[in-house]
């Protein structure tokens, strides 16, 4: 039996590729060894999701699964504009270069069009916006080119806001929220139809975003705090937020957001991460729920290595007693639902 089609909430691919010096995204038709490659989501069942652009720090370096994070200092701006705009590139040439196997998409429609087609359906996101400056000039330019998604900021601060650090048990509420050229990036995202992740967000930002907008509240990849008291997971109070807007979670799957005690170790069951679908869909509805692996910028549990092992999940979900429908919403239904709603 083929694997279900499955739209995937945040992936690192493009930062590993420019870490990596491959600038035309190469290894990912070659069989790169990671998280993210052609034959893992073939095999796999990954028909799409949001590919990120992420600039790292002075000591970051590519998204490294096992480093224990904390709280990083701001990047110089000049540094986040080149690499943003160059990994915003790689995605463009492999659209351009393969567009029978993925495809840069700026809407459901093209999403689906992809589907049916067979190419991966690639949604640009950037996670972090030191790339772009108070003016916002570089988000128009960025939206021309294909961006639909964006989180203000990563965990470290910027113009635009306050980024919520890594830090386990803590609250998310550890600082001021957005700047008021924060507030003015979240209005101008609303009017051209580009969605706000509040993944990165501190609590205050996140109430700052939701006092001002009148757009679903979404997370692409975050989990419970109820069962893994991590800054970067959702309270119950913003989750009941967000289900007031038709809002949604996309599951992440680093360890270290789900297990009861944060640590960074890769023997999880896949039962942990049934319990944080199973307390997201009852604060949020089924409508609310979805998947955002953060596959090449965390790590895992052993048995899920990479998009190849997608379908393992979603056995975990059938012997849990999900139905059929309720998979192929958390699977692929409700993100095209939410997006249709914000990018169209």
């Amino acid at each position: 039996m083929p694997s279900p089609a499955i739209f995937d909430g945040h992936n690192d691919l493009l930062s590993c590729l420019w870490h990596a010096g491959d600038h035309h995204g190469e290894t990912f038709f070659a069989g790169r060894q990671g998280d993210i490659s052609l034959a893992a989501c073939r095999a796999g069942g990954f028909a799409g999701g949001f590919f990120a652009i992420w600039v790292p720090g002075e000591r970051e370096g590519a998204p490294d699964p096992m480093a224990t994070y904390r709280a990083f200092a701001p990047i110089s701006v000049e540094k986040a504009h080149r690499i943003t705009m160059e990994q915003a590139a790689i995605l463009l040439r492999m659209s351009e270069a393969r567009p029978d196997t993925i495809r840069l998409c700026r809407s459901v429609a093209e999403i689906e069009a992809a589907r049916a087609a067979g190419a991966i359906a690639a949604l640009l996101h950037i996670e972090g916006c030191e790339g772009i400056g108070a003016g916002l000039e570089e988000l128009q330019v960025y939206h021309a080119a294909g961006l639909r998604s964006l989180g203000p900021v990563w965990s470290r601060d910027n113009i635009f806001g306050h980024g919520v650090p890594f830090n386990f048990p803590a609250s998310p509420d550890t600082g001021p929220g957005l700047t008021d050229a924060g507030k003015r990036l979240v209005a101008e995202c609303e009017r051209l139809g580009v969605l706000v992740d509040l993944a990165h967000l501190n609590e205050a930002g996140f109430w700052d975003v939701a006092r001002m907008t009148g757009k679903p509240l979404v997370s692409t990849h975050s989990a419970a705090h109820a069962l893994c008291p991590a800054t970067r997971n959702m309270t119950d109070r913003q989750l009941d937020a967000m289900r007031e807007t038709g809002g949604l979670v996309g599951l992440n799957f680093g360890v270290a957001f789900l297990r009861e005690d944060g640590i960074k170790k890769a023997d999880m069951p896949v039962g942990r991460m049934i319990a944080h679908l199973d307390h997201l869909i009852a604060r949020l509805g089924e409508g609310g729920v979805a998947l955002g692996s953060d596959f090449d910028g965390t790590m895992t549990a052993d048995w899920l290595g990479s998009a190849a092992d997608l379908p393992k999940l979603v056995a975990g979900m059938e012997a849990a007693g999900y139905g059929a429908a309720l998979i192929e919403r958390l699977l692929w239904g409700n993100w095209m639902d939410l997006l249709r709603r914000v990018i169209g």
